[in-house]
């Protein structure tokens, strides 16, 4: 079943595996059989249903045990490989020791999927990752979950287009441009719901953590940027605050709950990260 869900279809798997595709097919529907659920959407690419989610979660951390063990005793297959999730502000912050400390560690790659704080635990459920930093306090079924404490944002634009959309009333929230991260973000626009703010302003898009803070630095829309972030550009007049409101988001590593000595290195390499910075 992780064949068929990471290749994306019966044939591809079936290729990765070096069996016929029908053997794969064969294999699939004995699961589902057995279970009585369906495990597999056969579309393009190969989705688990929900059913599937838990099998493939499993069978995921089957395999990473079973490589555990193999490294100790010197034939593992996968060189100790760390699937983990983490929001790309995290990333661009209080996440970067951890990269530091990973890179000294003997028989471990780690493999970082960047996905937002709200979303991320889509991962965990997949079994696509063995931990993520996550807003979600709620554990994932077979997960294990800790505070990290939380991500601070504040309101930020440049001084020249906060200036455009000034009134004698103060700002126009309504049409002072939002920049947005992805799809996926809505920290502007529910700042401004939360504020009573009606309709929605123009929202330019801007992908990547320090290019995100860029296009506020440009101009491009105002943003809500972590407080580690913004260094001195509050100071030196590049950037001009619009509000005294904050936005706090907290931040949870959630991961497998599973005995494991790397799974624990990681654990205790991403506490220190979040307590040196005081999250």
């Amino acid at each position: 079943m992780i064949a068929v869900i990471d290749e994306g279809s019966f044939e591809a798997a079936a290729d990765e595996l070096h069996v016929s595709p029908s053997a794969v097919s064969q294999r699939i529907k004995a699961l589902e059989q057995h279970l009585g659920q369906v495990m597999v959407r056969r579309t393009l690419p190969c989705v688990p249903t929900p059913a599937g989610e838990a099998i493939l979660r499993m069978a995921r951390q089957v395999v990473f045990v079973e490589d555990e063990t193999l490294a100790e005793l010197g034939h593992s297959r996968t060189g100790g490989l760390l699937r983990v999730a983490v929001n790309a502000d995290s990333l661009a912050t209080w996440f970067r020791p951890v990269l530091e400390e990973a890179a000294r560690w003997d028989g471990v790659t780690l493999r970082l999927e960047v996905e937002d704080q709200a979303h991320s635990t889509q991962l965990l459920r997949r079994g696509d990752v063995l931990g993520a930093v996550t807003s979600d306090p709620s554990p994932v079924a077979g997960c294990r979950t800790e505070s990290l404490g939380r991500m601070r944002y504040v309101p930020v634009a440049a001084p020249q287009l906060a200036g455009r959309f000034r009134t004698a009333d103060g700002l126009d929230w309504a049409r002072l441009p939002a920049l947005r991260y992805n799809d996926k973000d809505d920290l502007q626009l529910d700042f401004l719901t939360r504020a009573g703010v009606t309709g929605t302003p123009p929202q330019p898009q801007v992908p990547g953590s320090e290019a995100f803070l860029a296009g506020v630095l440009a101009g491009l829309g105002w943003g809500l940027i972590p407080q580690v972030q913004l260094g001195t550009h509050l100071e030196e007049g590049r950037l001009v605050r619009l509000s005294g409101d904050v936005v706090d988001v907290p931040l949870h590593w959630q991961v497998w709950s599973i005995d494991s000595p790397r799974i624990e290195q990681l654990g205790d390499a991403i506490r220190r990260a979040a307590q040196a910075l005081d999250l």
